[in-house]
């Protein structure tokens, strides 16, 4: 799919990451944007933003969620230890073993279910978190990475209660708590619309308590700060954290201040935080999620239900149920809807899981899933029957279709180059 040119798609729902369709007030603010290499007035807006939404004394810039990490997890992670995650995405997934670490998954039982529905199947499983750490030493988990919301479990929520009980887990062990907050604000109005205790708070409590709970934060922007470029780091009060992020982000991303953007991309993203905090839009963007939901299940296609934040998980193996695992049953998928109706997806699954780094043998991922990931204010109610209607008709001829072989992979983050060709 990432192979695919961009102008040979007629709906792009590879992913809602930089995507997004910016407002009048951000490209106003593009034209104001700062471009000084040093201290320039759109680093001090943006730094403003940050510490009043999330209540952080540092905020850094860097230029998208995976230069967050590369920053950052090398100076947490030692060699060899482990990091624990309610679900890494790729790219995380991908930092920890880069910085020498080793991830371990470690999601609840409800998200393992796809058609059964739960407020907050993104939350971190604890009793397993706790027996991981007794089992493998505190001194060898290098840190806790809370995913919200959980994308490779579904774009599913997080509770409060849920970041709560791992945040006192974190504190008992005296383990780096770290928040990957690529979509904090949607997570927040699950928390808002689900979790009795927050019926009745703003969008903008919610989120400062969320991250009162961590210890830092990073951050793609290119999610809820609605923005086609853009990351941070934030850290609760570490000044010698803080310190050794500077020196790295001088060495990766450019000057502290601009932190691999341009000063118009820091204008966008001071005024994009607090745009993807406002309830309404939120309310309207999930009503879209419901949408499509709803109509795929009444169709009889099985999601992960509920909706996620920002997509629509369709659960290939249940649309698949004769291709096995290592045939990509989620990838699959993904090529039939471009072929049937010029739609872009993504797999979420083993096709994206790769191979296990000692052993060289694939991975069997928990899910296979078909992401339909939703650009935020770019596609309307008419887009969305045409994918409905898409699928309608891939279900109807799902026993015929065949799976898939890997051709030529690269070693790391296979699923961005890999090379497949049909099983004949």
């Amino acid at each position: 799919m990432f192979n695919l040119k961009g102008e040979d798609v007629y709906i792009d729902l590879l992913t809602d990451s930089g995507t997004n369709a910016m407002s009048d007030k951000q490209w106003a603010g593009i034209m104001v944007g700062d471009e000084a290499y040093a201290g320039g007035k759109s680093y001090y807006h943006l730094l403003e933003a940050g510490k009043d939404i999330f209540g952080y004394e540092f905020i850094q810039p860097v230029h998208q969620g995976r230069a967050a990490e590369k920053v950052l997890f090398p100076i947490i992670l030692k060699e060899d230890q482990i990091a624990i995650s309610n679900m890494f995405f790729d790219t995380t997934r991908a930092h920890v073993t880069l910085a020498g670490g080793k991830p371990i998954d470690c999601v609840c039982s409800e998200a393992k279910n796809p058609s059964k529905y739960a407020d907050f199947k993104g939350n971190m499983d604890v009793e397993k978190l706790e027996d991981l750490i007794n089992k493998h030493g505190k001194e060898n988990i290098g840190m806790i990475v809370m995913t919200i919301t959980n994308n490779s479990a579904g774009g599913q929520a997080v509770s409060m209660a849920n970041i709560r009980q791992v945040s006192e887990i974190a504190k008992k062990y005296d383990i780096f708590f770290n928040i990957d907050a690529a979509r904090f604000a949607e997570n927040a109005y699950f928390i808002k619309q689900r979790e009795e205790e927050f019926k009745d708070s703003s969008i903008i409590d919610i989120i400062r308590e969320t991250f009162i709970y961590a210890d830092a934060f990073t951050m793609s922007a290119k999610k809820d700060g609605i923005v086609n470029m853009g990351g941070l780091i934030g850290i609760k009060s570490n000044i010698d954290l803080y310190q050794d992020v500077k020196e790295r982000c001088i060495s990766y991303e450019g000057f502290i201040t601009y932190g691999g953007l341009a000063g118009r991309d820091l204008e966008a993203l001071a005024i994009g935080l607090y745009e993807g905090i406002d309830e309404q839009y939120l309310e309207y963007r999930n009503a879209q999620m419901e949408y499509l939901a709803s109509n795929l299940m009444e169709a009889g296609i099985a999601i992960q239900n509920p909706a996620g934040g920002h997509g629509v998980y369709v659960d290939a193996n249940a649309m698949f149920p004769h291709i096995p695992y290592y045939e990509f049953p989620g990838h699959t998928l993904c090529i039939e809807l471009y072929k049937e109706a010029g739609i872009r997806t993504c797999d979420i699954g083993s096709f994206m899981l790769g191979n296990d780094p000692v052993t060289g043998e694939q991975i069997k991922s928990e899910f296979e899933f078909s992401r339909l990931g939703i650009p935020r204010r770019v596609y309307t109610q008419s887009h969305f029957d045409v994918i409905i209607e898409a699928l309608i008709n891939i279900k109807k001829r799902a026993h015929d279709v065949k799976g898939y072989k890997i051709t030529w992979e690269p070693k790391i983050l296979r699923h961005f180059q890999a090379h497949l060709e049909p099983i004949k």
